[in-house]
């Protein structure tokens, strides 16, 4: 198993917006891309961090091969709502105790 961990930074007007449209494209990789589902966390007003797993590496590189096109017009609006945007680890499962 693989799993990502990224960070947003969002701007302080477009937090419904990034929440609404991480959600979206979160369920349409599920759905399309094999990813295994994530989850978002927010640290703060502004600072969110998301967790996903993906069942290898490999899948979770091929991203965006089999989304539907309308997915792209939903990534762009997230991106939108962010200051920034970092993939701040790429990690291989060891050992699994989450239930």
């Amino acid at each position: 198993m693989f799993s990502v961990i990224y960070k947003f930074k969002l701007k302080a007007d477009k937090i419904q917006q990034f929440e609404d449209n991480w959600t979206e494209l979160t369920k349409l990789i599920y759905k399309h891309q094999g990813s295994l589902g994530s989850r978002l966390h927010k640290s703060d007003n502004l600072n969110y961090i998301a967790y996903a797993q993906w069942p290898d590496k490999e899948t979770w590189e091929s991203e965006w091969k089999n989304m539907p096109e309308h997915a792209k017009g939903i990534s762009k609006k997230m991106k939108e709502a962010c200051e920034e945007r970092k993939t701040i680890f790429e990690l291989e499962v060891v050992k699994d105790l989450l239930k």
